[in-house]
């Protein structure tokens, strides 16, 4: 046994509460199908969270008892409540509670509990966000924004674009984009990342100057 595994309770005759065990053991099938569902490695988990390759195996495996403290960056990486992590019940409230988080100095709010497949954030992005060139990027995926306010500027391959509040976007991501707020004024953009789905509305013209 690690010598970090945490202490578990025991009953009258000195077992451990079989209930307590059942929880802890269910945590190493859901952390891999968090991770296969999101379609990650080991190895890229590993770099994301610190934690080695063989520690993750061996939890996904149940053969090392999960702790708070491997279990804290595991759930923040995969967008999940602790709770779900360790399968408590449900308290039948469906209000999500965000936790935002900064990515080149935009702060992400996440509006969706589950991990893999689409997922909404509200985008907040300070002027000149992100600072520097533009450089255009392409992954696999599909991309829908809709400008809350502020003017959004979105280059989509050979199209040079500005977004208001109220206009949409929507494009697969394998096409180079970038977006970000050259302006002197903060932007909000309501935006859904993931694999292609159904399509919606698009402003696929370029602004007129």
């Amino acid at each position: 046994m690690d010598d970090d595994a945490p202490t578990l309770p025991h009953s009258a005759d000195g077992s451990v509460d079989a209930s307590l065990d059942q929880v802890l053991r269910a945590v190493g099938p859901r952390l891999r199908a968090l991770r296969q569902q999101r379609g990650s490695t080991l190895a890229q988990l590993s770099a994301a969270t610190g934690t080695s390759v063989s520690t993750l195996s061996r939890l996904e495996s149940g053969q090392r008892r999960p702790t708070l403290e491997l279990l804290l960056p595991l759930a923040r990486i995969h967008q999940v409540a602790l709770e779900e992590l360790v399968g408590a019940p449900g308290t039948g409230d469906p209000r999500i509670h965000p936790r935002p988080v900064v990515r080149n100095e935009m702060t992400l709010i996440p509006l969706t509990r589950r991990p893999g497949g689409l997922q909404a954030y509200k985008l907040l992005i300070p002027a000149h966000v992100p600072a520097g060139e533009p450089e255009q990027q392409v992954h696999e995926g599909y991309d829908w924004l809709y400008v809350l306010s502020g003017r959004l500027r979105l280059l989509l391959g050979e199209h040079d674009l500005t977004l208001t509040a109220g206009e949409v976007a929507e494009f697969d991501t394998r096409t180079p984009h970038w977006f970000g707020n050259p302006g002197p004024r903060p932007v909000e953009v309501l935006g859904l990342f993931g694999p292609q789905g159904e399509r919606l509305h698009v402003r696929a013209r370029p602004s007129t100057k």
